[in-house]
């Protein structure tokens, strides 16, 4: 009987987001894929570095091992790379003793069409063709920044930050802010404060996290070692319909940061994220420095003859 996928957080990521192949990407972008092929075949027993989402997948990955008899958790590689060429990435998996065994090694096709058959979930990597399409199909997915110094500081707990409007909840709400400013974003919220708000790209990944939390009983006891916070730039009126909207959902959010258009680097800092997701360049350009960041696009549709995003 085929093993089903149904019931976990299946997280897909690039052997570029989980491993350190800048080197190897500038020879692939400069000399060719021939080159790439012969320098990953002549180094295939050196191990590779540890890349931005490494510290993530490792915390996940731990949670497999905290309950026993229960898999809460599954990673999947999903690479351009053909078999060819991954011997590399799985000596580095085994090395680093992380319990990944699914991959995808699409020789160069798009990798989008395969997220679905694995049920991912959550999508992350460095490439932005593959997360723009990740996120046109309806997977969560975010370009993942250059890791942090801090990137691998062991942390007691999982903890993931988020944005809320074009992340866990839709952008909706922000295209009203962005195409009629801040009064009209305010009285529509205000308005519409009973109305719980539309799912995000992120929603699907916050409810399991919550579901992951509510449902964890490890062998001493202990709750699940997940942490979540929203860090928003709303404030009062518009956080009614936030709190009414994951009430709504059955998720509680154990750190919640109404900024009201504070910067939101200091706050980060301060709740130490394995990874943190905004849909704002900006946003992102400022917390990366401080922590893992990764930038959520927009979805593209081609509606009525035109591009909107």
């Amino acid at each position: 009987m085929p093993v089903s996928l149904d019931n976990l957080l299946v997280v897909g990521i690039s052997s570029r987001a989980l491993f350190d192949l800048e080197a190897e990407e500038t020879i692939f972008r400069t000399q060719g894929l021939e080159a790439y092929r012969k320098h990953q075949i002549d180094n295939e027993n050196e191990i590779l570095k540890l890349g931005s989402g490494f510290a993530l997948v490792r915390a996940l990955l731990k949670l497999n091992v905290l309950v026993h008899n229960q898999r809460f958790v599954e990673v999947v590689i999903m690479s351009r790379n053909s078999s060819e060429t991954s011997m590399r990435i799985f000596n580095s998996i085994r090395h680093y003793d992380l319990d990944i065994t699914r991959a995808v090694l699409s020789g160069g096709a798009p990798l989008a069409p395969y997220l679905h058959a694995f049920n991912v979930s959550l999508f992350l990597s460095l490439h932005e063709d593959d997360v723009q399409a990740a996120i046109n199909s309806g997977v969560a997915s975010a370009l993942l920044y250059q890791k942090p110094d801090n990137a691998f500081e062991e942390l007691d707990q999982i903890r993931i930050a988020f944005d809320g409007d074009a992340v866990i909840f839709s952008d909706e709400s922000e295209l009203i802010y962005q195409t009629q400013g801040i009064e009209a974003f305010e009285n529509h919220e205000r308005e519409n404060a009973l109305k719980p708000l539309p799912e995000g790209p992120f929603a699907r990944l916050l409810k399991a996290l919550s579901y992951i939390q509510n449902n964890f009983k490890s062998a001493d006891g202990r709750s699940a070692p997940i942490r979540t916070a929203l860090v928003t730039a709303r404030s009062s009126p518009a956080h009614e319909r936030v709190i009414r909207t994951l009430r709504a959902w059955n998720v509680a959010i154990d750190e919640t940061f109404f900024m009201g258009g504070v910067g939101k680097s200091d706050v980060l800092a301060a709740f130490k994220p394995h990874i943190f997701f905004d849909d704002q360049p900006g946003h992102c350009d400022r917390a990366a420095p401080l922590v893992q960041t990764g930038r959520v696009p927009l979805k593209t549709l081609l509606e009525q003859g035109r591009l909107t995003k």
